[in-house]
């Protein structure tokens, strides 16, 4: 059985970036996370594809160990569809085309094994559809993350706000806190966070990296300095799938281990922006993760 569940999108992306292009790469928030998280511990998918999600995308999912029993495929829709062209401010793609297609209607249902995991990862969905994975679990995990965007902060305000409330972790970018707050200061934010009982606010600050905030102390964890940057898209899924991975291999809830795991989440998304799509997450090993992490061990001493 999966140890850490994954709810999200499934997706086939054409991105575009000052250092190259891809047609119909594999994309998608669960899939992004599952795969940076199977790097640390064992992840369950819960997504849709449609017929025309090519068979060797399965294929590199189960190369991953991960587990698609919450993987529905609709043969008669089409996968959803993302394209996207980013500038030399690779923090800010631009949108191109969106075609939901299957995940227009998409509304998750947990397989029965996936009912009593005890860590689950909401990825960048609706937060509607997030509180009813929540609602569909028989007991309350022992960790619940949860990403959001700025879409859902405009269009569902009141429920992104319910899946804060609800979550242990909260992850978002700092544009997205400041907006879901109406704040120009993360560190206001990441009180307000804190108020609605997430025990956790990790503000994400792209390249720059994150910094994670707890009642009483905050940890910032620099991003890693890439010299060959191709495409971010995927990055902070899989820097949440890789945190919950961690946590999950640790079970170890300490602050220190939070800082371990913020690390290691740096480590991992950093990796996958080195590549378009996946590819660098399918090359990677766990003995890379960790030799990258003793190199942010070195400068971040003074």
């Amino acid at each position: 059985m999966a140890k850490v569940v994954v709810v999200g999108s499934v997706a086939l992306d054409d991105v575009q970036t000052p250092f190259g292009e891809v047609k119909n790469a594999l994309g998608g928030s669960a899939v992004y996370a599952s795969i940076a998280c199977s790097l640390f511990s064992s992840a369950g998918i819960v997504g849709v594809v449609g017929g025309d999600f090519p068979k060797e995308h399965i294929e590199l999912l189960k190369e991953k160990k991960v587990d698609l029993a919450g993987l529905e495929m609709r043969n008669g829709g089409k996968t959803f569809h993302w394209k996207g062209k980013y500038g030399l401010d690779l923090n800010n793609p631009k949108t191109l085309d969106t075609q939901l297609n299957v995940f227009e209607t998409f509304s998750p249902r947990l397989p029965k094994e996936y009912c009593d995991a005890d860590y689950l990862f909401l990825g960048n969905i609706s937060p509607k559809l997030q509180l009813s994975v929540l609602a569909q679990m028989k007991k309350r995990p022992g960790l619940v993350v949860a990403d959001t965007m700025n879409l859902w902060i405009n269009l569902q305000h009141e429920e992104v706000l319910e899946v804060v409330k609800q979550v242990d972790i909260a992850l978002m970018n700092d544009s997205e806190a400041r907006l879901l707050f109406k704040t120009s200061s993360i560190v206001v934010a990441a009180r307000e966070i804190l108020k609605l009982d997430s025990k956790i606010a990790i503000i994400k600050k792209g390249e720059h990296g994150c910094v994670m905030f707890t009642d009483s102390k905050h940890f910032s964890c620099p991003g890693y300095p890439l010299e060959n940057v191709k495409d971010p898209t995927g990055s902070g899924d899989s820097f949440g799938g890789s945190l919950i991975g961690y946590l999950a291999k640790t079970n170890d809830f300490s602050e220190e281990n939070l800082r371990r795991a913020i690390v290691y989440a740096s480590c991992v998304a950093s990796f996958n922006a080195e590549g378009f799509s996946v590819e660098k997450l399918r090359q990677i090993s766990i003995k890379d993760v960790q030799a990258r992490y003793k190199e942010f061990e070195g400068f971040v001493k003074f």
